[in-house]
């Protein structure tokens, strides 16, 4: 996409819908198949995926890379395998709607991340909004615990631990990106590389490579091979749809969008994959749109406090670099 041309928010916001209610079809899809069991695997083929994209990009875009240390891009790859493989092997356990709420309530381990790497500083309302997540967050899950009987503490442990990789990994890619000044598809291509080695040795070790590769090549292709490549496909470009969201039309539009379509997936979940439904559900939900509404607020009062000092404190920065976004995972 042209720098200096925003292409049309509908343009946008429409492909950030069709692509994540597809990654979020095709991932509940692999895990209801014979994968399920596999989610080390299904991270490695997405890592794969991801190095190959990114690869592309940069030479297509002719990127010039930076000189960020081999180290530092390991402690990246090794907390984006955290964060990927974690949420993914979840799914072994969890429903698809309890994971996608808990991943929509990583404020709370940004914030403690923030204040324990960065020492940043947080308002009230932010607080608040950590709050009300925590609240809708524990409401969504007892629902979930009503309607399923043998229900194991080992999905919320993983997806706690991917959260905490996802706050740790995002003020890590902050401070290199501000500090080296490297492109996101950099960025990328590095940690995904680098995390592929790490996903090829853990899959072994874990036993998952060979039955892994057993079902893709038994299974019927719209059964393992086409929903590993869709699932990897729409999330890379869907993620830089809400890059490109961020450049052109701000964080505040792009959060909105990307909240709605979460949304959308859950509802997406319930009506092509049966499960039981509850009020608890809704009402977690509920608040946790609260929480969520409070937070997009907090941020468009600082991104207004922000563009206020620029003149004066920062003359040399645009906006938009002030509020690069980071590559967050899915």
């Amino acid at each position: 996409m042209e720098e200096g041309k925003a292409p049309p928010f509908l343009f946008l916001a429409g492909g950030v819908f069709t692509l994540f209610l597809l990654y979020g079809y095709m991932q509940e899809l692999l895990f209801s198949k014979g994968l399920k069991p596999y989610g080390f695997f299904i991270t490695f083929v997405q890592f794969i995926v991801y190095s190959m994209l990114s690869t592309a990009e940069i030479k297509y875009r002719n990127i010039k890379l930076s000189r960020v240390n081999l180290k530092s891009y390991v402690v990246v790859a090794l907390l984006t395998v955290g964060t990927m493989a974690l949420s993914n092997a979840s799914l072994s356990y969890l429903s698809y709607p309890v994971q996608v709420v808990f991943k929509s309530c990583k404020l709370i381990p940004v914030m403690i991340g923030g204040i324990l790497i960065q020492g940043k500083r947080f308002s009230r309302l932010e607080f608040m909004s950590s709050g009300f997540l925590s609240l809708g967050l524990a409401m969504f899950t007892l629902a979930d615990v009503s309607v399923h009987p043998h229900y194991s503490l080992m999905g919320l442990v993983l997806i706690s631990l991917a959260l905490c990789a996802d706050a740790a990994i995002g003020n890590v890619q902050e401070s290199l990106m501000k500090r080296y000044n490297v492109e996101t598809p950099e960025m990328v291509q590095k940690s995904y590389q680098i995390g592929a080695v790490f996903l090829f040795f853990v899959c072994i070790l874990r036993g998952e490579l060979t039955p892994g590769l057993q079902i893709c090549l038994e299974s019927p292709l719209w059964d393992a091979i086409i929903p590993l490549l869709m699932f990897s496909i729409c999330g890379y470009v869907g993620v830089n749809l809400v890059l490109s969201l961020v450049r052109y039309y701000g964080a505040l539009l792009a959060v909105t969008v990307t909240n709605f379509r979460k949304v959308l997936s859950i509802c997406i979940s319930f009506i092509f994959f049966p499960k039981p439904f509850v009020m608890g559900y809704l009402w977690g939900g509920f608040v946790i749109m609260l929480g969520i509404g409070c937070s997009i607020y907090a941020k468009e009062l600082k991104k207004r406090a922000a563009k206020k000092e620029l003149p004066t404190k920062m003359p040399f920065q645009s906006p938009n670099r002030l509020f690069q976004p980071t590559v967050q995972t899915l």
